[in-house]
């Protein structure tokens, strides 16, 4: 791996919950050797990102700022940013065809719950949106711990498959 940012795109079905939390927290966490972004296979009409899920990243320290809802066909087109790895964070993403990533980078399934999903009180749905962030930054802080062999396209497709069973 070179000293270039590795790029990985968090993909949900509406991009307002687990793929923002996601980018969010590898910003955060990833030391400049990560950029993340999120995407949404189907964001609805002016969706925005789940306003618990920013209060439970503004309440970790982790900045809110430019994250927004947006739909994955950003990222399949020549002149998007190209991606090292695609990890889907919600099973509806994870079954659907995926459009063509440039330079083919490998890809996981990471499945969480929904925090913002059922009909819970919104001190309950905060703490799912807490609970939901704790876990993916324990995943998060075992990639950004991977030394750059393990980085490497075959390597990496293995490994972030291997993390989905360790949780």
């Amino acid at each position: 791996m070179t000293d270039k940012a590795f790029n990985v795109l968090f993909l949900c079905t509406h991009n307002s919950a687990r793929s923002i939390l996601a980018e969010a927290i590898l910003n955060h966490i990833g030391r400049g050797r990560f950029k993340a972004y999120s995407a949404g296979s189907s964001p609805r009409a002016n969706q925005q990102p789940n306003p618990l899920g920013m209060q439970v990243l503004r309440n970790a320290g982790i900045s809110v700022e430019g994250l927004h809802s947006k739909s994955w066909d950003e990222f399949g087109t020549m002149d998007a940013p190209q991606m090292d790895l695609v990890i889907t964070v919600c099973d509806n993403a994870a079954g659907e065809v995926c459009p063509y990533w440039p330079g083919q980078p490998a890809t996981a399934h990471w499945g969480y719950a929904d925090p913002s999903a059922g009909d819970a009180d919104d001190a309950h749905k905060l703490e799912a949106f807490r609970q939901t962030l704790l876990a993916l930054k324990r995943r998060m802080e075992l990639l950004v711990s991977l030394p750059a062999a393990k980085l490497e396209k075959t390597m990496l497709q293995n490994t972030a498959r291997d993390m989905a069973r360790e949780q």
